[in-house]
């Protein structure tokens, strides 16, 4: 029985130029800005205190944080791990205030991605109010790369208890509640954040992000469209330092009654796993060969 994972909670972002992260965030994306330090940047998309933190310069690097329920629940979780080889390193007290929470462990997947596991995250008194109207209900999930896709998947499920819910290819879409997923590994070379998800309200708030995004001059690499797995409508486009950003709606929910007789699907890596509606992907990490050029291939008549 690995850490019991409560929720996410937020990622951390190296940035080489933070006032246009923020300017994206806030004019584009649709956050609202909450904080700023001398080397960070704070946002939101829902009624946490923060949701996505701009981080001075790309080395900086990429930061996923997880909530887990009690901190009873986090020093269990970090003997856990200890007992079991992992390194676990205990926040610091600054630390602890830039992350806005009160307990505080960071580990490392196979591949190398960094991991915040926290409790007691604090919560925002106000209303989100973001400084445009994209429908933004939620911080939802994220992306990460995996140069490991079975030992990482192997790591998620069996230290931090995560679900597979479905694979489309190697890549294992996990969830750690009833959302069809809040982690997805996609095999890459490298680790750090794949792409970065927030929940709206409808499909007409994609449409209309959509096209705002176009009328601005912001590249979409994907959508709209529909994935066959969560079920979920989608757009993702890109933002400074070539992250990725989605918008989606709709996603499939796994009830405890559903728990009972789910079994997760294999898909393959084709365009129609990503999208059922026809659209094709132009991020690295989800592009796949034509089915036409593929040895053997014979198109029926």
């Amino acid at each position: 029985m690995g850490a019991d994972l409560h929720d996410i909670s937020y990622v951390r972002i190296g940035s080489e130029d933070i006032e246009e992260s923020v300017r994206f965030a806030t004019k584009i994306l649709g956050l609202e800005l909450v904080g700023r330090e001398a080397d960070a940047a704070y946002l939101r998309g829902d009624n946490r205190d923060h949701n996505v933190v701009y981080t001075r310069g790309a080395r900086s690097g990429h930061v996923v944080g997880f909530e887990l329920p009690t901190m009873k629940a986090l020093d269990d979780a970090a003997a856990l791990f200890e007992r079991a080889g992992v390194a676990v390193r205990h926040g610091t007290m600054d630390e602890h205030e830039q992350r806005r929470v009160k307990g505080l462990i960071t580990i490392q997947d196979p591949t190398g991605n960094v991991i915040d596991l926290v409790a007691r995250p604090a919560a925002s008194g106000s209303r989100y109010y973001g400084t445009r109207d994209a429908g933004i209900t939620s911080f939802s999930h994220i992306g990460l790369r995996t140069a490991s896709p079975k030992a990482d998947e192997d790591f998620w499920t069996s230290m931090l208890s995560a679900k597979v819910s479905d694979w489309i290819g190697d890549a294992a879409l996990l969830r750690i509640d009833d959302v069809h997923h809040k982690i997805a590994l996609f095999p890459s070379t490298f680790a750090g954040i794949q792409h970065v998800n927030f929940q709206v309200e409808s499909q007409d708030d994609i449409m209309r992000s959509f096209y705002f995004l176009q009328k601005n001059n912001v590249k979409i690499v994907f959508g709209p469209g529909r994935h066959p797995t969560s079920g979920a409508r989608f757009l993702y486009f890109q933002g400074p330092d070539d992250m990725i950003y989605e918008y989606s709606t709709g996603v499939r929910m796994i009830t405890e009654e559903d728990e009972k007789t789910y079994v997760p699907r294999q898909f393959p890596k084709a365009a129609s796993s990503f999208c059922m509606w026809g659209s094709e992907p132009d991020i690295p990490e989800f592009r796949v060969q034509p089915e036409s050029a593929k040895p053997g291939f014979v198109r029926a008549a």
